[in-house]
């Protein structure tokens, strides 16, 4: 947001712009008012917004990245390791950041829910079929950016990621209108992305209400609920700010949801015969999954007191 501003505003604007702790309190306020949809089907359409517009600002940077071909000076050689070990958790930390960033995971079993579903148009059929044009969407968003990204910048490549590479490097030889498109574009994707990810924790407080007086909840308390969760993640994003750094710890930790737990529920509600193929088949991969993300949430951590962690509290 402070980028699209700064690009909307340019060189001669004499405002005072905002802090960073303002800007959170302004994509808060946003995302807070948007959330005042009801349920997971009514945000459809905001799920829909999102998705194009990820698609649409992804492929402008690594577009815009490699049209303006390779940096001076760049550099693709390997990051250069003490040992074979150290070598291994740099690989599977990276497959921990991987793992976050396909994290749609975990709001796939509340979408399902809201489908109707019938013994002979059980829901699990058209959702397979969402999953895997919602992965294919990613992958088409993310593997062309790191490619391009990587050989455009190569060593070069920001901490803080490519949008900021594009700023860093491009800023003075690309148009005010593609950069503050870009910019906006990611905004309206965090405001859609926190509607899908915060929508299981409303339906959960408002389902809470509704067993315990027995009562649908009012729309006032339901805004209440809403506005009270916006606060406390304004809260969290000012006073952890270094969050960012634990992603691929957390990847680790995310991981079972996807790798895991499916496996074990299959067994658990499928009730296979005792020792047969299909038995075997999922306890072996959810075994699987679990000791990957044992490993990956090693790797996150052995990272982590590596390199350090700089723990900014309150200050973003």
């Amino acid at each position: 947001m402070k980028l699209f501003f700064e690009d909307v505003c340019g060189s001669t604007c004499n405002s005072q712009p905002l802090t960073t702790i303002e800007w959170y309190l302004v994509f808060i306020c946003l995302a807070v008012i948007i959330a005042q949809l009801p349920n997971l089907n009514s945000i459809a359409g905001v799920s829909l917004i999102g998705a194009a517009t990820a698609v649409t600002y992804c492929t402008l940077i690594w577009v815009v990245s490699v049209s303006k071909g390779r940096q001076p000076g760049v550099s693709y050689d390997p990051v250069k390791t003490n040992s074979d070990m150290d070598k291994m958790l740099r690989i599977l930390n990276a497959l921990g950041i991987m793992a976050f960033a396909f994290r749609g995971h975990n709001v796939v079993l509340e979408i399902q829910a809201t489908m109707p579903s019938t013994l002979k148009h059980p829901s699990h059929v058209p959702m397979w079929r969402g999953v895997k044009a919602a992965y294919l969407i990613i992958a088409l968003c993310l593997y062309p950016i790191a490619i391009g990204g990587f050989w455009a910048y190569g060593n070069l490549i920001p901490s803080s990621g490519m949008l900021n590479a594009l700023y860093e490097f491009h800023g003075k030889d690309t148009s005010r209108v593609v950069l503050g498109l870009t910019s906006l574009l990611v905004v309206i994707n965090c405001l859609s992305s926190f509607q899908i990810y915060a929508m299981p924790v409303f339906d959960n407080m408002e389902a809470g209400y509704t067993r315990k007086k027995n009562r649908p909840c009012p729309r006032w308390l339901r805004a209440g609920f809403r506005a009270f969760f916006g606060a406390i993640s304004f809260l969290i994003a000012v006073a952890f700010p270094f969050l960012s750094d634990l992603a691929a710890l957390m990847g680790g930790i995310a991981l079972p949801v996807t790798l895991a737990y499916p496996c074990f529920m299959w067994i658990v509600l499928k009730k296979p015969q005792r020792y047969s193929a299909m038995w075997y088949i999922n306890w072996w991969l959810g075994s699987l999954g679990m000791g990957l993300s044992v490993v990956l949430v090693i790797a996150g951590v052995w990272q982590i007191v590596k390199t350090g962690l700089k723990l900014r509290f309150f200050k973003p």
